[in-house]
């Protein structure tokens, strides 16, 4: 058997045919004086192409090799030499130039040699005819010139960051020829964009050593934010959206992280004299800068923890120092002034925590609040503090006249500094107490304040710690109720009431503060008025037994003197020491303490309110500004006052003691309630881990002292709930 091969005389007549059009189509490219060509001219070609690759002896292989070796001879005798004969911008300019005309080459040539893309190339696996076109350009031109163009491109962004006027439009075309053919060497990520992120970071390295000398921080970060800025917009007008995060990168290393230090530091320009000219624009550009580099705000946050540190200890101790030279005159801490000062320090520094955006500036603001919200004033503790103005703002008559609306957001900011104090307990404690006297005393300027605010402290700390509060509330709202029933009780009495003004408030004694009882000896009236409610009281609720605390009632006596008639407002204490002298002119110490049946203390107040202090009920002899168990007593006919209804009030006791002593002891139980609670689900622990989660169980009520866990976990040991390990003493066992 014989193999066919196709005459070399046919290929070369038709090649030759074929090389005539190749020819024309090369000088319309090189613009010589060329006619375009016509339909006619292009049918010829694309037939002498069919015919001879659809003869009996088909020559597509030679052809296929003919126009790949076609497109070849152009690129490197023409377009090649054209190109590096150029440099600088022009071999760019040239480069788009060829490229630009060699996919006109292709698309021409394809056209031509169709027929080879519909069967030849497909059937043999072979690459696409506009494939070879883009290959041959690639290995023939682009291998050749890439280093030049490269530097070149390089070189024109860094006239344009000179502020240069240079042609952007070209390094579009150009970056988009290196994408198209570069290969994996010499594409733009792994060849172009290495080099030109280097010499960004040399160009950036100059110009920051450079304006860290020459400009402040402020001028700095401007500089800085305009080069990002710039740099962005370089990758919008011609780079690749790629290279953005590296530039964005290398110019934070280069004019950032690099000199962080030495700018944010800067005593006359960094950030300690930004925060303390409050200026808002220079530090929320600074915290933009820095925010998306890793510990890039520490330095920043820690100089704002710092400053507003130093801003709030200079309130406290300026409170402070006032409260002592107050203190030689007589006065105490001016507790609204101080909270009202903090209050505004919040207010001013959230508002930069607002700009700055940043979880490290929350932090930092709770740490720099946290040391001087639990620094005591004149011995007083911020607790109490924050519990007393509260009681201002709240208590009818207070020193601040605010609509509800004021009273409302006031309020709100106090919650907010009660989070950076760390005597939660204490503060409820001080609150609960002079929550109770606004109650009890119709203080209280609005329910719906009282539990408005006691809503915003249950979200902060939890339902355990207002629900006491809660129930006080909740007491006098059915004590309004009550007394309603009481009065129609007595309405329906048949025997006449001789007092029927009278008014108890029954309160759950779980939820109040604790109150010394007295069993003292009440006038016939009050006698009455008592035993009433009480068989009342009894209808209602039988299983329910009533204790009498009349420390905390208050009456109205009118007092009948010489010049006119005077309505007196007294404790009941003071009112049953009164109403004594209905039936005697004169009384000494001894016998009013026996007919009262009250105790030293509280006789030797009450007795000092109504003969020594402002209004003098009671001619004491000997008088003298005290009280002793050799004095006697008489009625004051002749008293007198411009008003025609006086308050005459008992002088404040000193609660503090006793409410700090009630609540350590408080805090040993929860201490042991933590304890049993993490040692029943655990069983078995360490003794650093028990100290540890015991802390963070407390944490939101108080800081606990590591000591007195350790003393309440050997007491918990001494009862049996505990156990050391055998084996390791410092591991506990739940026994109980």
């Amino acid at each position: 058997m014989t193999e066919i091969t196709p005459s070399t005389d046919e290929f070369e007549a038709g090649w030759n045919y074929i090389q005539k059009g190749i020819t024309k189509l090369k000088k319309i490219l090189e613009g010589l004086p060329d006619p375009q060509f016509n339909s006619e001219e292009h049918m010829t070609l694309y037939t002498t192409i069919y015919n001879m690759c659809t003869q009996k002896n088909p020559l597509t292989k030679q052809l296929y090799d003919k126009y790949k070796k076609a497109i070849e001879e152009y690129l490197a005798e023409t377009v090649l030499p054209s190109i590096k004969e150029t440099y600088d911008e022009f071999i760019l300019r040239e480069l788009v130039k060829r490229w630009e005309n060699h996919k006109v080459m292709v698309k021409w040539m394809s056209r031509f040699f169709t027929y080879l893309d519909r069967y030849f190339t497909v059937t043999n696996k072979l690459p696409s005819l506009h494939q070879v076109g883009m290959t041959c350009f690639q290995q023939l031109i682009y291998q050749e010139v890439h280093s030049n163009v490269k530097d070149a491109v390089i070189g024109l962004i860094a006239q344009d960051r000179k502020g240069k006027q240079i042609d952007r439009g070209l390094l579009k075309k150009v970056l988009d020829i290196l994408v198209a053919v570069g290969t994996e060497e010499t594409d733009y990520a792994n060849d172009f964009e290495t080099d030109m992120i280097k010499d960004t970071a040399a160009y950036y390295s100059r110009k920051s050593s450079n304006w860290v000398l020459k400009y402040s921080c402020p001028e700095y970060m401007l500089r800085a934010e305009e080069s990002l800025k710039r740099e962005r917009e370089r990758v919008l007008h011609y780079l690749y959206d790629i290279s953005e995060p590296k530039l964005v990168e290398t110019l934070e290393t280069e004019l950032l992280v690099g000199h962080a230090n030495q700018l944010l530091e800067n005593e006359q320009s960094g950030c300690h004299s930004l925060f303390r000219d409050e200026k808002v624009d220079d530090i929320t550009r600074i915290c933009r800068l820095y925010h998306k580099i890793p510990q890039g705000l520490e330095l920043v946050s820690s100089t704002f923890r710092q400053h507003v540190t130093d801003d709030g200890l200079a309130i406290v101790n300026q409170a402070t120092e006032t409260a002592n030279n107050k203190a030689e005159n007589g006065a105490g801490v001016d507790e609204q002034v101080l909270i009202r000062k903090m209050i505004d320090l919040y207010d001013k520094y959230m508002t930069y925590v607002g700009f700055m955006n940043h979880t490290s500036f929350h932090k930092s603001l709770k740490e720099a609040f946290e040391v001087f919200c639990n620094k005591n004033v004149a011995d007083i503790s911020s607790a109490e503090l924050l519990a007393t103005f509260c009681d201002n703002i709240l208590r009818k008559g207070g020193n601040q006249k605010l609509s509800d609306e004021a009273i409302e957001d006031t309020l709100e900011k106090v919650v907010k500094l009660l989070q950076f104090v760390h005597d939660k307990d204490l503060f409820a404690e001080f609150y609960r107490k002079k929550l109770a006297r606004r109650l009890l005393f119709d203080k209280s300027c609005s329910d719906e304040l009282e539990r408005s605010v006691l809503t915003k402290m249950k979200q902060l700390c939890g339902g355990q710690f207002t629900s006491k509060m809660e129930g006080m509330i909740m007491d006098f709202t059915l004590a309004r109720e009550n007394q309603a029933h009481f009065q129609e009780y007595l309405s329906n009495l048949s025997v006449e009431n001789p007092m029927t003004d009278f008014n108890a408030t029954v309160l759950t004694t779980g939820y109040w503060p604790s109150y010394k009882t007295s069993d003292i000896n009440l006038p016939a009236e009050m006698v009455r008025c008592v035993e009433d409610f009480k068989e009342y009281y009894h209808s209602k609720s039988q299983k329910r037994r009533l204790h009498w605390i009349y420390s905390l009632g208050h009456c109205n006596i009118l007092g009948k003197f010489d010049s006119k008639p005077i309505e007196l407002l007294m404790s009941t204490f003071q009112a049953v020491v009164l109403l004594l002298f209905n039936n005697s002119d004169r009384l000494s110490y001894s016998e009013i303490k026996d007919q009262s049946n009250l105790g030293d203390d509280d006789l030797v107040r009450v007795l000092f309110t109504l003969s020594c202090a402002k209004y003098k009920i009671l001619n004491k002899e000997p008088s003298t500004k005290s009280i002793s168990p050799t004095d006697s007593f008489n009625f004051n006919p002749k008293f007198t006052d411009k008003m025609r209804r006086i308050k005459i009030p008992l002088p404040p006791t000193q609660e503090r003691k006793k409410v700090v002593e009630d609540v350590d002891n408080g805090r040993r139980y929860l201490v042991d309630a933590s304890v049993v609670r993490i040692m029943k689900s655990r069983k078995i622990l360490s003794h650093q881990e028990l100290i540890t989660e015991c802390v963070d169980q407390l944490k939101n009520l108080f800081k606990p002292d590591i000591k007195l866990i350790k003393k309440r976990i050997d007491d918990l040991i001494n009862r049996d709930y505990l156990e050391r390990d055998q084996k390791n003493p410092n591991t506990y066992r739940y026994v109980a």
